[in-house]
Formats: structure tokens, C-alpha cells, sequence
């Protein structure tokens, strides 16, 4: 098992939001329980660098279960495949070019426009002279171009003034030290769709629906609002006509993007209730109880076991 422990790398002067994309404990006890369940052994490897002194080590594994994050740059996720490859071991989920082209909201959005999958027109802004190139209609909505878990996603965010873009971009690229990606924004509900397989096996698993509750920080599924989910946030299974399209529309965009073995696509509707692409997470979160993905997994009658057991099978099909 590889991934990187959340506790690790607050020890090491990480903030909680900086943090905020790697795993707790208990998330990878419920996996490795899981994988116990299923009749598989384990061995918890960790980041990066405890797998690189491992394979320098001579240790070898049937199988990997992959769900390290990294740290730095835009092919952070892809740096436990892309090594796991070059010693020919097989692992789950995405490969090397899918997890930096996801990981990148611009260019992910890039295939699914030319795929013509419905996405909000965007502009990506890697410095303040590029705000002049963005010639959208307001109001926009602005996040960091390669974040996750909604990082840097707070009620600044949706822009509203010529002025607000000219404050909101410059601050954004200092504080995450990346490009924006800017967009029209989408006044419609917003969902995320959950899936399991590849190809022509791929399925959706449903569609859930999120709403702000009051105390929410408006506008946005931010990193607040994603924090304090308990208290500020409703989920509802949806399987009315546009939630049946937001599932068409995950599924087309999974497949575009080349996307393996599970995880998450997240959709917003604009105001004719069309579901449009933001953005895909093939490295969804696993925890058992808090984490979008098994969520929905636990509403449509999926066990979390076999949640994991579906995802395995998945990638073990692929090497068969």
C-alpha cells in the first residue's frame, strides 16, 4: 500500500489546509482491513521516498494499491505509477499521464472541451498580464489550477467586477504558488458522480447532490465547507432526468480523459440544466465515512468492502 499519512507531514510544519489532500490513519486501517477481508496480505509502504528506499532495498509486490498523493508540482500524483512501472509492478487506478493531466484543471478541461463534453469556457492565468486575456462574461468563478479537496476555493472565488479578477488572480497565484484557472461560472446544482471500472465496463454508481446549508460559506463547495461537511453541507442521491445526464456526462468524461479503476467526477449545471465537466478526481478520498465517493457507495447499497473489492477487481482485470 502507498500513500502519504496527513499526521507525517503536519509534524513537519504543514498547516491542516496545506495538508488537507493526504490521508488520515483510519483511512488506510479501513483499506488495509478491507484488502485483509478479501483475502489479500499487506504491506504498508508509504510515500514516495519509503518506496524508493524499498525498491532499492530489492522488495518486490504482487500488487500495489496506490493512493499517494505526492507533494509538489503537477506530476505529483504520478510519481508512485511512474516508478512502480519502471520496475514493472502493477498498481491501482490511474497511470502517469492521466493523474498530471487530471491533476491540471486547465488542461483536463482542454480534452473534455475537445471531446465535446460540456464545460464552462475558461481561461487558465499563470500571471497578473494574463487577466487581460480573459474575456468572459461575469459573474467567473477562480480556483488554483491544480488543487484538490478545495483548496483555495472560498467565497472570493466567484468574481463578480473587472476589479475583483485584477485583486482575486495575483493573490491566488502568491498564495498557492500556481496559475488560476478562471471560468464562467455555473448557477446550477452541483454533483458528483462516482465510478467504478474501465472502458466499456466503467459504471456509474450514482449521482449525489450537494447543498449548502445555512452557516455555509456561500457560493462554493469549498475547503470550509468540505471541513465542516457534518454541519454545513446535505448530500441527496439524485436520479431525476438532470442527474441521469450528469451521470452520462461523468461517464463520457471518464472515458475521455483515459481515467482507470475508480473515482470521482464532479459536474455543475448551467441555467438550463445542463451538466457541465468541472473537474475529475481519480485519486477520490477512501475514507469509510467521510469521504464523497464511499458516501455514495454506502446510499446505493455498496459496502465499503465491497467498494474496495469492486475498485481492486478493476485494476486486476486490467494486467490480466
Amino acid at each position: 500500500m502507498t500513500y502519504d499519512l496527513k499526521s507525517d507531514y503536519v509534524a513537519l510544519g504543514m498547516s491542516d489546509e496545506e495538508a488537507a489532500e493526504f490521508d488520515r490513519e483510519d483511512t488506510i486501517e479501513a483499506i488495509e482491513g478491507s484488502l485483509r477481508e478479501l483475502g489479500h496480505e499487506t504491506d504498508r509502504i508509504g510515500h514516495v521516498k519509503s518506496l524508493v528506499g524499498r525498491l532499492a532495498r530489492g522488495d518486490r509486490w504482487d500488487f500495489v494499491f496506490n493512493i499517494a498523493e505526492g507533494v509538489a508540482g503537477f506530476g505529483r500524483e504520478a510519481q508512485v505509477p511512474a516508478l512502480l512501472e519502471a520496475y514493472d509492478i502493477p498498481y491501482t487506478f490511474s497511470d502517469p499521464l492521466v493523474l498530471t493531466l487530471t491533476l491540471h484543471k486547465g488542461m483536463a478541461k482542454h480534452v473534455i472541451r475537445d471531446s465535446g463534453i460540456p464545460t464552462a469556457p475558461f481561461v487558465v492565468v499563470g500571471e497578473p498580464g494574463d487577466i487581460a486575456k480573459v474575456n468572459l462574461p461575469f459573474p467567473l468563478f477562480a480556483k488554483p489550477v491544480a488543487e484538490g479537496t478545495g483548496k483555495g476555493i472560498s467565497a472570493r472565488s466567484r468574481i463578480e467586477t473587472a476589479e475583483e479578477l485584477r485583486d482575486v488572480c495575483p493573490q491566488m497565484i502568491r498564495e498557492h504558488r500556481q496559475p488560476v484557472l478562471v471560468e464562467t461560472f455555473l448557477p446550477g446544482r452541483e454533483f458528483t458522480v462516482g465510478i467504478v471500472g474501465n472502458g466499456k465496463d466503467a459504471r456509474a454508481l450514482g449521482t449525489l447532490e450537494v447543498f449548502l446549508k445555512g452557516g455555509a460559506e456561500p457560493g462554493a463547495y469549498s475547503y470550509h465547507n468540505k471541513k465542516e461537511y457534518e454541519t454545513v453541507v446535505e448530500y441527496r442521491l439524485a436520479g431525476d432526468g438532470e442527474a441521469l445526464r450528469a451521470m452520462d456526462t461523468a461517464l463520457a468524461s471518464w472515458k475521455a480523459l483515459g481515467c482507470r479503476d475508480g473515482g470521482r467526477v464532479d459536474l455543475r449545471s448551467d441555467g438550463r440544466e445542463v451538466p457541465h465537466f468541472v473537474e475529475v478526481n481519480p485519486l477520490a478520498g477512501l475514507h469509510p465515512v467521510h469521504s464523497d465517493l464511499c458516501i455514495l457507495a454506502q446510499r446505493v447499497g455498496i459496502s465499503y468492502k465491497d467498494l474496495i473489492g469492486g475498485i481492486l477487481a478493476a485494476a486486476l482485470a486490467r494486467y490480466r
